[in-house]
């Protein structure tokens, strides 16, 4: 891999063999087919609500890489990033990765959201009612 300074702030941008291919490299395709055959609770009831463009006709994949990262889910049309959290992304060592990972992804253009996995379980339609609001603006 080589890196790339960003032209804004320095920032380094990760681009692999495929000089300047970010999504769904070929040497994360085992670790993306290992999550999606192994999702939590709150990705399956999520992927429920999102799947077969069913939210405002939007597609949306589960598990897609970008760069390095794979993220829980991508609306390509949106350029939405959508990330559930579990508990242990309250640590300090956590906390920090996915402040790096969130800016990774911004400085790609990408819009991030995140969303803790109790609200997906327990107040589903508060999140779809979120993401519905992003995806209509």
């Amino acid at each position: 891999l080589s890196k790339e300074g960003n032209k804004r702030g320095g920032s380094l941008i990760f681009i692999g063999a495929n000089m300047g291919k970010v999504h769904n490299l070929k040497e994360m395709k085992i670790k993306r087919k290992d999550l999606r055959n192994y999702p939590t609770d709150a990705e399956k009831y999520l992927w429920y609500e999102l799947k077969k463009s069913q939210l405002s006709g939007k597609k949306f994949r589960r598990q897609q890489s970008i760069g390095n990262y794979i993220v829980d889910f991508y609306c390509p049309a949106e350029k939405l990033v959508i990330e559930l959290d579990g508990e242990h992304h309250n640590e300090d060592g956590q906390k920090e990765y996915d402040i790096i990972r969130t800016k990774y992804l911004e400085n790609l253009k990408l819009r991030v959201i995140r969303f803790k996995n109790t609200d997906v379980i327990f107040d589903r339609d508060k999140v779809v009612n979120a993401i519905l609001k992003l995806i209509s603006k």
